[in-house]
C-alpha cells in the first residue's frame, strides 16, 4: 500500500508510546520495590554525594557536605539534581522509602519523556526524507520503531527505576536540546513545506509570513539556550556538544552568505548570541554562588582534579573502584580535604596528577584506550553469582554500540542529514571518560542516538536478489 510521507504534525509521536512507557517504568518500581533503597554505608546507594548535600541543604547546612563527615560550601556536582533530591526529602523525609518512591517516578517521567524526542529526531532524518523506509504501512517507520524500542527496552528502563542519578534527567535534556538544533534548521520540513505553503496561501488568500517563522526561531534559539543551561547544572560534560550544535546549525547560513544572501546568517548569529545569552543567564546564580562560597569561580563544578588523580594511582588500573575521598571521616586523606578546602584540594590533586602523566605518558595512553574499549564495550564487573546475567549484560551493551556505531557509519557515508550532529556527539560526549574514568551509566545520554541508529540500521538492510519473487 502507498504511503504518503509524514506531514509536520506527524513529527509528533503517538501519546500511546510515552503513557506506555511512563507505566512501564512505574510499574517496574512498584512491583519490583525499587524504591526499597539500601541503607549501608550511611545510604551510600541513596545518590551518594547527591544524596549527602540534600540532607545539608534540607537540614540547614547549606549546598555543602557531599561525603560523611563537615566538609563545607561544596561545587562537587552542578545543583539540579541534588536539589531535586533535596525537595524529595523535604516533602517526604530524608531518605525515606517515599522520597525514594518520588525520585524514581521522575526518573520515570524523564525517561519516557526521551521517547517522544526520539520519535521527532528519526521522523525529521529519516522519515520525512523517505530514507530506510522499505515497505512499510506506516508513515514514520523509522521514527515508530525508534521511540517504541526506547519505551520497553529493559536498558533504557534501568537508570530510570534503579539509580537516584542524574543520568535519566541529563539524557532528557540532551536529547531534546538536538530536537531543537534539527527544528532551528528545518531538518526533514523543505519537501512538506511547499506543500503546506501553497494549501495555506490557497486557504487565506495570502503568501506565509516570513516574519512570523523568524518569531519562531527567536523563540527556539531562546529555549534552546536554557535547556543547555540546565544541561549545564546537571552534567557538565554534556556541553562539549554544544559549539559543535550551534556550528552545525549555522552551518547552511554561511553558504548563503557567500551567495550574497546575509539575511539568513545574521538572523543565524542574532539566534545564537541570544542562545548564549541564555545559557550563561541561566548558570549565573550558580557561579556567583560559588564566587561567594567558596571564593572560585566554578561554572559548573570543581571535581575535575581529585577525578583526574583518582585515574594515575596505581591501584586503580584503568577503571577506578570505590569512591573519591575515603568514606572514613578519621582517614588523613578525608581529613586533609577538609583542612585545604575544597578548591584547594582539587588543584593540588590535579597538579599531583599532571605530573604523573608527564612521568608516565605510556601508562596514561593504554588506560585510555582501555577507557575507550570499555565505554563502547561494557566494563568488568566483580564477580556474580550468576555469570550467564553478566555474559548477557556484557552482550546486550555491546551489541548496542556496534548497531549504534554501524548505523551512523552508514548514514555518514549516505550523507544523510544530521548524520554530522550525531557524529559529534558520538565523538565529544565520551572523551572526558576516556580520560578519567567509565561507567556504563555514562553512555547514557548517547543511547537515545543508539536506538535510533540502530533502527534505520536495520530498516536499511535489503532481502537477497531472488528472495523477493519467493513466496510463502
Amino acid at each position: 500500500m502507498q504511503t504518503t510521507r509524514p506531514s509536520l504534525e506527524n513529527f509528533r509521536a503517538p501519546r500511546a508510546i510515552f503513557w506506555t512507557a511512563l507505566a512501564l517504568r512505574l510499574a517496574c518500581i512498584l512491583i519490583g520495590h525499587t524504591y526499597r533503597i539500601r541503607v549501608d554505608q550511611q545510604h551510600f546507594n541513596f545518590g551518594f554525594e547527591a544524596g549527602r548535600i540534600a540532607r545539608s541543604f534540607v537540614t540547614g547546612h547549606g549546598y555543602a557536605n557531599p561525603f560523611n563527615g563537615t566538609s563545607g560550601p561544596t561545587a562537587w556536582l552542578p545543583p539540579l539534581y541534588p536539589l531535586l533530591i533535596a525537595l524529595a526529602f523535604k516533602l517526604f523525609g530524608i531518605y525515606t522509602n517515599s522520597a525514594a518512591l518520588f525520585l524514581l517516578a521522575c526518573n520515570s517521567l524523564f525517561s519516557a519523556a526521551i521517547a517522544p524526542a526520539i520519535y521527532e529526531l528519526a521522523a525529521r532524518i529519516f522519515d520525512a526524507q523517505g530514507i530506510a523506509r522499505r515497505t512499510s504501512k506506516h508513515a514514520a517507520p523509522v521514527a515508530l520503531w525508534a521511540a517504541w524500542l526506547w519505551a520497553v527496552y529493559p536498558a533504557a528502563l534501568q537508570y530510570a527505576i534503579h539509580w537516584i542519578w542524574e543520568m535519566s534527567l541529563s539524557t532528557c535534556l540532551f536529547t531534546w536540546t538536538l530536537v531543537l538544533a534539527l527544528r532551528l534548521r528545518h531538518t526533514g520540513e523543505s519537501k512538506l513545506e511547499a506543500g503546506s505553503s501553497k494549501l495555506a496561501a490557497q486557504s487565506q488568500n495570502r503568501p506565509p509570513q516570513p516574519s512570523q517563522r523568524s518569531r519562531q526561531d527567536l523563540l527556539l534559539w531562546s529555549t534552546f539556550g536554557l535547556l543547555w543551561g540546565l544541561v549545564a547544572l546537571s552534567n557538565a560534560s554534556l556541553l562539549l556538544v554544544l559549539p559543535a550544535t550551534i556550528l552545525w546549525i549555522l552551518w547552511p547560513t554561511l553558504k548563503q552568505l557567500q551567495q550574497n544572501q546575509p539575511h539568513a546568517f545574521k538572523s543565524g548569529i542574532v539566534g545564537a548570541a541570544l542562545t548564549t545569552a541564555i545559557f550563561f543567564a541561566t548558570l549565573t546564580p550558580w557561579i556567583l554562588r560559588n564566587e561567594a562560597s567558596l571564593h572560585a569561580f566554578i561554572p559548573t563544578r570543581d571535581n575535575f582534579g581529585v577525578e583526574l588523580y583518582k585515574s594515575t594511582l596505581a591501584e586503580t588500573g584503568s577503571l577506578p573502584w570505590g569512591t573519591s575521598l575515603p568514606l572514613w571521616t578519621g582517614d588523613p586523606e578525608f581529613q586533609s580535604f577538609v583542612s585545604m578546602g575544597e578548591v584547594a584540594y582539587s588543584q593540588a590533586k590535579a597538579k599531583q596528577a599532571k605530573a604523573t602523566i608527564h612521568a608516565h605518558p605510556g601508562i596514561f595512553a593504554k588506560r585510555t584506550l582501555d577507557r575507550f574499549l570499555f565505554f563502547w564495550d561494557g566494563t568488568p564487573h566483580s564477580p556474580e553469582p550468576h555469570p550467564s546475567q553478566e555474559y548477557l549484560r556484557q552482550l546486550s551493551y555491546s551489541f548496542l554500540s556496534l548497531c549504534g556505531l554501524l548505523g551512523l557509519a552508514l548514514a555518514l557515508k549516505r550523507r544523510i542529514p544530521a548524520a554530522p550532529l550525531f557524529a559529534f556527539a558520538f565523538l565529544l560526549i565520551p572523551l572526558p571518560y576516556y580520560l578519567v574514568s567509565v561507567q556504563p551509566r555514562f553512555r547514557h545520554p548517547l543511547e537515545p542516538l543508539i536506538a535510533i541508529l540502530a533502527v534505520y540500521l536495520f530498516r536499511s538492510t535489503q532481502p537477497r536478489p531472488g528472495m523477493q519473487r519467493k513466496t510463502l
